[in-house]
């Protein structure tokens, strides 16, 4: 919330990357609350959680959207900020609020199309086979169909723009220190660059490896609900509890890590300061 908050009070803010760092902080906001939403009705009526029903399908569904989501943007974010540098010397093409607004509006109707699939009608609530042990009522077949392609996603592309990102700084830097001129900003930004990629990498390994793996435990078991209870079940919150803390770890990795965002947080709260020019990442 302080996240958007803030960045949708500085008008110098308003960048093609700063919508997707927002609209970031919606997606968690938006996970957050979903998982706060399975929780309670774990609290109230645990039963529920462990043998499915109804009542769990929407959670569920919306939890799925908000996961997806995130994805999506983390994924927008490292495309963004590849073409930033890439494109930086040239004219032809530059990313505009339209493209970032376009992409935003791309994520979340994929996230809700695949997310909702369920409410559609992909759901195994009258079935016994292909039944989700983990997150019944939803089948098996649904869950790899989600998990594998965006894992793929998830892991694939941001490894792809971040190392492109990481051998132009070096290129570029290599070439100036050919020419004789300073190399001093590359070299701090190619550090930078990848500092932040290890931990974006290492953030998704720790939030979605779990999750990913208990999906291929619920495809491969042949167990029912009793046998596995409680230790399955126990790692099955644990898998929700490192998606929240990803939620968590974006504002920091991706957000409230840029000096110029905490500068605009002081000034919000004294309107007498001077304002201070966004820096561009």
């Amino acid at each position: 919330c302080t996240v958007i908050f803030t960045r949708m009070a500085t008008k110098d803010l308003h960048k093609p990357i700063s919508i997707l760092f927002c609209n970031l902080a919606f997606s968690d906001l938006f996970t957050s609350f979903s998982g706060f939403w399975i929780s309670m009705l774990f609290i109230t009526n645990p039963d529920v959680t462990i043998f499915g029903s109804k009542d769990m399908l929407a959670p569920y569904a919306f939890y799925t959207v908000s996961i997806l989501s995130t994805i999506y943007n983390l994924v927008s974010i490292g495309i963004e900020r590849y073409l930033a540098v890439a494109e930086s010397m040239r004219t032809r093409f530059r990313v505009t609020r339209s493209h970032s607004i376009a992409a935003v509006l791309i994520n979340w109707v994929l996230a809700f199309f695949l997310g909702c699939l369920p409410l559609m009608g992909w759901n195994c609530l009258h079935m016994e086979k292909n039944l989700s042990v983990l997150y019944s009522p939803f089948c098996v077949n649904y869950l790899i169909f989600i998990a594998i392609p965006n894992v793929v996603v998830a892991f694939i592309i941001p490894l792809f723009t971040y190392l492109r990102i990481i051998i132009i700084l070096r290129k570029r830097k290599l070439r100036m220190k050919a020419c004789g001129q300073a190399t001093g900003t590359y070299k701090s930004a190619e550090v930078q660059v990848a500092r932040t990629s290890i931990f974006i990498w290492l953030l998704a390994l720790i939030s979605y490896a779990p999750f990913f793996a208990g999906v291929i435990f619920d495809a491969t078991n042949h167990q029912c609900h009793i046998d596995l209870y409680p230790g399955v079940y126990i790692f099955r919150n644990c898998t929700a509890m490192l998606i929240t803390i990803n939620c968590l770890g974006n504002p920091i990795i991706y957000t409230l890590k840029v000096k110029t965002l905490g500068a605009k947080l002081k000034a919000l709260k004294c309107l007498s300061a001077n304002r201070i020019r966004a820096c561009t990442i």
